[in-house]
Formats: structure tokens, sequence, C-alpha cells
């Protein structure tokens, strides 16, 4: 099947109703189905099981399951340096650089907007202005929880409604605003340095978006743009130490990291086609900011 021909079956098929099928059919307990399919998935994907901390198929009851699997303990050390920043999940850099005019790179000859991808609050995208950013692609044979880059206190959180298109490589290179068109998660982090914006973004056949402080939050697909607000003090405050995991996607997708003016220097080996490693270091506090601390 020619590229295009597979653009153009995403911009005709039901997305939503294909993707809430088979988010149903990974969830469902179907015993000896269950365990075919999952080792199918392994071969087809390469999926290095030898990382899980249980890598028999057989004991995951659903698909699901086996795809939001736990890593045995160690298998991602995280860097614990308070200047560094954090792969957050294991993914390969899509596009990584400065939010230019209020615009990220998708990819070459594609930008979108921040305001858009931030949900069209205009104020929130003026905290990431002349900023950088990282978009990272999780593979099918990715491990798919997604955990914090820094040390973070959540501020808010906004669901965006939107399309399921698929976000692999070609489709990004092919179908303008996806990440900004798709329907996403953006979680609002207070850090030692300044806010972060860590977004969660859909794709056809991701089944779900969960965070770990509350639950799924998609499906059900919503309508219109929904935000929480979070006390970023006291007892009730939602605070999180880096490598903590925060959320993750039953079936892959993308994360894109958003970060203010003059805060962060990506490491050189931040280049798009890298794979990542969640807890391995891709960007460090400016070299201003820490004399500064200092």
């Amino acid at each position: 099947m020619s590229d295009n021909l597979k653009i153009g079956l995403q911009y005709c098929l039901p997305k939503h109703a294909l993707t809430r099928l088979m988010g149903k059919l990974a969830a469902a307990k179907a015993g000896f189905l269950t365990t075919s399919v999952i080792k199918w998935f392994i071969r087809q994907y390469n999926v290095d099981m030898s990382e899980a901390k249980n890598p028999d198929p057989a004991v995951y009851p659903t698909f699901n399951d086996f795809f939001v699997r736990e890593l045995k303990d160690g298998a991602r050390p995280v860097n614990d340096d308070s200047q560094t920043i954090t792969h957050p999940a294991d993914a390969c850099v899509s596009q990584a650089g400065p939010i230019e005019k209020g615009r990220l790179i998708q990819a070459k000859g594609h930008t979108f907007d921040a305001c858009e991808l931030l949900g069209g609050d205009q104020a929130l995208a003026e905290e990431f202005s002349d900023g950088e950013f990282a978009t990272l692609y999780l593979s099918p044979r990715d491990y798919h929880r997604v955990h914090m880059p820094c040390d973070g206190t959540l501020r808010q959180m906004i669901y965006v409604p939107g399309e399921l298109f698929s976000v692999n490589p070609m489709t990004a290179e092919n179908v303008p605003n996806l990440f900004a068109r798709n329907e996403r998660l953006v979680c609002i982090f207070e850090t030692a340095f300044g806010p972060m914006a860590q977004v969660l973004v859909g794709a056809t056949i991701v089944g779900s978006i969960e965070t770990t402080w509350a639950g799924t939050i998609t499906p059900p697909t919503g309508e219109s743009i929904r935000r929480w607000d979070y006390p970023t003090e006291g007892e009730h405050a939602i605070s999180f130490k880096k490598g903590q995991e925060m959320g993750r996607f039953k079936l892959g997708s993308t994360v894109i990291n958003l970060f203010p003016k003059g805060t962060i220097e990506f490491d050189e080996s931040i280049t798009p086609g890298q794979p990542t490693r969640m807890g391995e270091t891709y960007a460090r506090q400016a070299s201003q900011l820490s004399s500064k601390s200092a």
C-alpha cells in the first residue's frame, strides 16, 4: 500500500469508532486467544520481554495489561542530578528545538501552533514563548508508561478533544497540524526552573490515556475542552520526583515537552530519529540558571 493511500485512508476511516472498538478488544479477557495475540505482537514488533517484571506472556489477562507492563526494578536507572532533565519515556526523538514565533516543528515543511496544542490558552502558551520543545514518538514495541523528566508539582490538567490520526513518522510528515488536531492531555507542572508542559497525544488505536492521580481521562471522548486546576502548595498538592510514573498509554502515541525560554539546554545527541530511554539525560538546566542557583 502506498504512503498516499495510507494517509488518505486515515482521513476516511471512522478513527474514533475503530479506536474504541480496539480498546474494548484490548481490555477483553480471552484466555488462550489473548495470550496468542500477545505472543504474535512480541514477535511482530521484537518486544524485549527480558526487561519486563514478568516476562511470561501467559500471565497477562488482557492485551492492555501486557501493553502497560511494568519493567524490572532497576531496568531504567534515573539520573538523579538535580540540574538534569531526563527522558519521560522509551521512545524516539521526532523533533526537538526552539519554539519560534509560537510554533513548533512537526516535521520537514510542517509546524504547529503552541497555543493550539495547549488547548487555545494564549496566556499559558506565553509561558513557553521562545522556549524549547521536544516531541517523542512511542512505537508499538516501546515501554508505554510515562514518567516525570524532573521533580515537579501538578498545576493544571487540560483535556483537548480532537482527531485520532496515527502519529508515526510517515503521518507526521504528511498530515498538517497533526499534534494540535489529535485528542490530547496537557499536564502543566511547576518545577525548579519554571513551568513545564508534558502533553500526552492520542492516536489511532490508542484505547486510553491515563494519569496516576486521576485515572482514565479518555475514553469517553469529550466534545469540549475540560480543565482541572490543582493546588501547588499544602497537603493537597500533587508532587512527583524525577522518574516517577505520571501516566500511561494503552497502545502507543507521543509525548511533547515544552520548557520556558532560557531554562534548559538540550544534550547534543537529541536529534530526530535518536532512540530514547526513560531516565537518561536529554537536557540540563541552562548554564545561566545554574549559576544563579549556585
